[in-house]
């Protein structure tokens, strides 16, 4: 066989092998991600206060019911507080089966609760089952409102806004909804780069998003072309903009190709600490400010 022959070969094989990962392997390979956050204001009685933050999960017969029992397995292994997600539970135009999906969201237990904000997948034919299976798994959905967590006389807020991409976000009701204090706030925002309305508000500490799936391919140039609308900015990890926090999450399930490469699902653990007790964190900006 003669060596561009060869060369073809192996280009070929290692091609496959590639797609084999990204298809059957890296999907399944989660990571725990541990983040420990200072906020201005949050009261010494929320130190160590921690959210399991979950966004993407995307249920639509690729996510399956193991993996999602697993999700849920490490999210209560994580002992939260709270657990966010930021939505897109399914995928537009794929069916889903509600009482599965009823059965991962009572698996997601938290003291002071479940919450969560709809994604823009989730507007698309199955607003009203999803709201549904919300509703009797007692997870509550922030649609453009508030909610406060107290412990005693101290309190924090967390808010959550509609999908962006849909049209349905309403800052401005978020911020006519919450009360006059200077209580710390955390947003819930599907789509991460609402974040350019939000940090200049100067209302919210830190914003909670996914949407971008971390780039869900992550290679030169394949990345950038495959973000989404409101999904280009800030789409992996932590940011600073402004003065506040902004979490990108790279999620749990895909979309478009059912692959991920060099990009695992995750699962954020975010541990909040009071700055009293804890020093500011060290900003070492790259680009978009992220840290």
């Amino acid at each position: 066989m003669k060596f561009p022959a060869i060369l073809a070969l192996a280009a070929a094989g290692v091609g496959a092998a590639g797609w084999a990962y990204a298809r059957f392997i890296e999907p399944g390979r989660f990571d725990i991600t541990h983040l420990d956050l200072t906020l201005p204001g949050l009261p010494s009685a929320f130190d160590g206060y921690r959210i399991v933050h979950l966004s993407d999960l995307h249920y639509d017969g690729v996510m399956n019911a193991r993996r999602m029992a697993e999700i849920a397995a490490h999210a209560r292994a994580a002992r939260p507080d709270m657990v966010a997600f930021t939505g897109d539970f399914v995928t537009a135009e794929k069916g889903f089966d509600t009482a599965e999906l009823t059965r991962f969201l009572r698996a997601l237990y938290a003291p002071d609760g479940v919450f969560a904000v709809l994604g823009n997948h989730d507007h698309v034919g199955h607003r009203h089952a999803l709201r549904l299976a919300l509703a009797d798994a007692r997870v509550l959905e922030l649609a453009n409102s508030v909610y406060t967590v107290r412990r005693g006389d101290p309190v924090l807020h967390l808010a959550g806004v509609d999908s962006l991409y849909r049209k349905k976000a309403r800052l401005d009701v978020v911020i006519e909804a919450l009360p006059n204090d200077d209580a710390p706030v955390i947003l819930l925002a599907h789509e991460p780069d609402i974040a350019d309305m939000a940090a200049p508000l100067g209302r919210f500490a830190l914003q909670l998003s996914g949407h971008a799936h971390g780039g869900q391919i992550v290679l030169p140039f394949v990345t950038a072309l495959g973000l989404p609308e409101h999904g280009r900015r800030y789409v992996n990890g932590l940011y600073l903009v402004k003065r506040m926090f902004v979490y990108a999450n790279r999620g749990l399930g895909m979309t478009s190709a059912p692959l991920r490469f060099n990009c695992r699902p995750e699962i954020a653990v975010i541990t909040l600490r009071a700055p009293a007790r804890h020093a500011p964190k060290c900003v070492t900006p790259r680009s978009g400010r992220s840290l």
